[in-house]
């Protein structure tokens, strides 16, 4: 799987585990619902235990895995194989996310795992030094985000997120640049799109919103309104 499979602007979804169960399918059966009527990218992440009840019934998301480990199917316990997830029908996976941190090494591995079985990688660097070094490594998407901003309403300044993407770009421009920090409207969803993000993802903006479905789809109608102004 290449990037060709995520048309930016794309948009991604990453309830981590503010929900769960029949909460967590809801809010997926509508995405999968809006990424129909807007034609937009939609990245929809879940717990492992999760995914596969996503992808039975969520055919138009591109169905993420919140981490995944670098081992081969063997004598091994207790980690998550690349092998499991596209058994399952997960097509992406976020890697090196500040709640389950990788080393360098551990993050190219994990990579080249994914490389093999047909998974897009999703992986978040802290700082530009950080998304440099990724870049070197080859993932499909770099989501540049400060660790100190995440689940907090400030977003990432400008100079971080012009100053990321234009780094990134240098590297290897066929990597696409993900914003996330602090996104908490749809004016903010367009406001990363105009500074040149390729995508952008939200948690809290949308989990805690009084409205997570009405929130939610004002944000995939500003990708769908900055995809057509790009056009």
């Amino acid at each position: 799987m290449n990037n060709e499979n995520i048309q930016a602007p794309f948009f991604v979804i990453n309830p981590k585990t503010f929900l769960i169960g029949n909460e967590l399918l809801d809010l997926a059966r509508y995405a999968n619902c809006l990424a129909k009527q807007y034609h937009v990218t939609l990245l929809f992440t879940a717990p492992h235990p999760e995914l596969g009840n996503i992808v039975r019934e969520c055919p138009n998301l591109i169905v993420t895995a919140q981490h995944m480990d670098s081992i081969l199917p063997g004598d091994s316990m207790g980690h998550i194989s690349a092998h499991s997830l596209v058994y399952v029908g997960v097509q992406a996976v976020v890697l090196n996310h500040a709640d389950h941190p990788m080393t360098l090494t551990a993050i190219a591995k994990a990579i080249e795992r994914a490389k093999e079985v047909g998974l897009l990688t999703i992986v978040c660097a802290d700082s530009v030094p950080e998304a440099q070094a990724i870049a070197m490594l080859g993932p499909n998407v770099i989501l540049a985000e400060p660790t100190e901003l995440i689940g907090h309403n400030q977003k990432s300044d400008r100079l971080y997120v012009t100053s990321t993407i234009e780094k990134i770009k240098k590297v290897n421009p066929d990597i696409l640049v993900e914003q996330g920090a602090g996104i908490r409207s749809e004016n903010d969803v367009t406001e990363f799109l105009e500074l040149g993000a390729d995508g952008v993802g939200v948690t809290s903006g949308i989990v805690k919103a009084n409205k997570p479905k009405e929130m939610m789809e004002k944000m995939i109608q500003a990708v769908a309104s900055f995809q057509e102004k790009r056009k």
